[in-house]
């Protein structure tokens, strides 16, 4: 027999079925979104609920829902992160309709810290403390969740804008304003 001359010889190599690329699998890349944005979207979404057993409730459904539709995931419209706080944010706003009331979204997110730690704060810490939650309650839904988004959930300009729906620099002007009615509030308690 002779052998096909269209053969090539001494080359071992491996082919890699349809559909298989170098790098991390679908599985790996969801675990480490999960990983990284666990915290700050249950962060987020007890703000928007102020019930921490709802918060976990939506939290496992946004990852859900966002498993089951990571193949409609399109890194040209944004990061699978500002996507994954998008679908939290859906599935909070349906269960605040399901609910049958107005949101009101909560000043600030369920203070983790002692008793104890606050006396070790020192007055002035408790002070400041004091009057930024007395400058949240004085901001619209909206503006609580451009904050709830930027400093609970650590999203660049880019990721709110995604959320929200606006433009990046128009969340870049929402947030500038926000901040600057927070500030104008905390020194008028001062």
């Amino acid at each position: 027999m002779d052998p096909d001359p269209a053969r090539s010889t001494d080359v071992i190599g491996t082919v890699a079925p349809a559909g298989m690329v170098d790098g991390p699998s679908a599985w790996e890349r969801f675990e480490a979104l999960y990983r990284s944005s666990r915290d700050d979207l249950y962060a987020y979404l007890m703000t928007l609920l102020r019930d921490p057993a709802a918060a976990e409730d939506i939290a496992a459904l946004a990852f859900e829902r966002a498993y089951r539709k990571r193949r409609t995931f399109d890194r040209r419209r944004g990061e699978e992160r500002a996507w994954l706080f998008g679908i939290a944010r859906n599935a909070a706003l349906d269960e605040l309709r399901r609910r049958r009331h107005i949101a009101q979204m909560a000043t600030d997110p369920e203070d983790p810290a002692t008793p104890e730690t606050h006396a070790a704060d020192g007055n002035e810490v408790t002070l400041r403390r004091t009057a930024v939650r007395a400058a949240l309650a004085q901001l619209t839904a909206r503006e609580r969740e451009i904050v709830a988004l930027k400093f609970h959930a650590g999203m660049s300009n880019a990721e709110l804008a995604s959320v929200l729906g606006v433009s990046e620099s128009n969340a870049g002007t929402l947030l500038y304003r926000v901040m600057q009615k927070l500030r104008k509030a905390c020194d008028a308690a001062d």
